[in-house]
């Protein structure tokens, strides 16, 4: 990389900044979430059934054959003492969420997972299973055809597998059995949580509730917490919510660098400011061939053929001796694109970054990953 191209080009780094761009408006639905207002985990055990010969195995998932066995005699089926190696069953685990407020009757989406040796779930049917909650609590029933999206294609001499042929879901496959109760419209205040608690956010968002609503019911408690005095309010809180959920309000962003250094990726932030600052960068590669020669004795004379080692190290430096001045008050993505337009190379990048960090230049949290 030339550095005295970037100095002969001042390019964007000398030119004056651009005026700050106006802060995105968001919904307040869109950033902050209501208290007592959220989903539930399910989980519960059951057996996929219909398989084409790649079912779990009997003598490494033995568990599946007691779950054929037990589901067969709760059909009025005995077979007790039988030895049954059926190959098209397997042993699942079944996930979804609970809606807030799911009522009886309602369909949730479920989610199948292998947890034998079966090769693929493609075309099983998912038999009746309960799914309960943290409370040991049956709230939802599962059971249909499984959808698979991953492939697995097996020949005498090759194997192809695309995606995950072991696990896949079954669209609208539980019904709820179970409510949650929860008398939303008896509470006399509301708690809005923010999901990126800010300062200046939670400010925004009580003076929004305050000016729509003409009267101060909404308190800033802390960065990341919004209190609703509904006691003086007409109207439920559903009602409320609803009045104030699509408020707009403008959402101030953290200054911050995120870095992923396995894939070289750079997220910026807007806010991202660089202190004027001097940035020499260059590679250096060495290059070490060894080349041995083997010296032999002159012909009917005595003596043993030895091997002379012959090494030959060569080492490249890119670069310049010159080094980059950035002015005060230029933006990250200013310099960003200065390099783009040198070719410079991701994880160089990533290295400048770092490096300027470290020396107090970026006045921003970086964040590596």
């Amino acid at each position: 990389m030339k550095w005295s191209a970037f100095l002969l080009a001042p390019l964007m780094l000398a030119m004056a900044l651009p005026a700050p761009a106006a802060e995105a408006q968001v919904r307040i639905r869109d950033v902050v979430d209501v208290e007592g207002v959220r989903q539930n985990d399910l989980v519960g055990y059951g057996i996929v059934v219909g398989l084409n010969g790649t079912g779990d195995s009997v003598r490494n998932a033995p568990f599946t054959e007691d779950s054929l066995t037990y589901m067969l005699e709760r059909l009025g089926i005995n077979v007790q003492g039988e030895d049954i190696k059926p190959r098209n069953v397997a042993a699942v685990l079944v996930t979804s969420t609970l809606p807030s407020f799911a009522r009886n009757g309602s369909t949730i989406d479920v989610t199948v997972s292998s947890i034998g040796d079966a090769q693929s779930l493609e075309g099983g049917t998912l038999i009746l299973t309960p799914l309960k909650g943290a409370d040991n609590q049956v709230y939802a029933v599962a059971q249909g055809a499984v959808v698979v999206s991953g492939i697995d294609v097996q020949a005498q001499a090759a194997r192809e597998t695309r995606g995950t042929p072991t696990a896949g879901s079954v669209p609208n496959g539980a019904r709820v059995e179970r409510e949650i109760h929860y008398d939303f419209n008896q509470r006399d205040s509301l708690t809005l949580a923010l999901r990126d608690p800010d300062f200046t956010t939670a400010a925004r968002i009580e003076d929004a509730i305050n000016g729509a609503l003409g009267q101060p019911i909404a308190f800033m408690r802390d960065p990341g917490t919004v209190d609703l005095d509904l006691r003086t309010v007409s109207g439920s809180p559903a009602r409320v919510l609803a009045s104030i959920e699509n408020l707009p309000v403008a959402v101030a962003t953290p200054a911050r660098i995120v870095i992923d250094e396995k894939s070289g990726t750079i997220v910026l932030g807007e806010d991202v400011t660089i202190s004027r600052v001097a940035i020499a960068q260059g590679n250096i590669s060495i290059s070490i061939r060894e080349a041995p020669v083997a010296s032999q004795p002159n012909p009917f004379a005595q003596g043993d053929s030895i091997t002379l080692p012959r090494s030959q190290i060569q080492i490249d430096q890119s670069g310049t001796d010159q080094m980059a001045i950035l002015e005060a008050n230029a933006t990250l993505s200013e310099l960003i694109a200065g390099l783009n337009a040198l070719g410079v190379t991701p994880q160089e990048m990533v290295d400048i970054i770092r490096a300027m960090s470290a020396a107090g230049a970026i006045h921003a949290d970086l964040v590596i990953r």
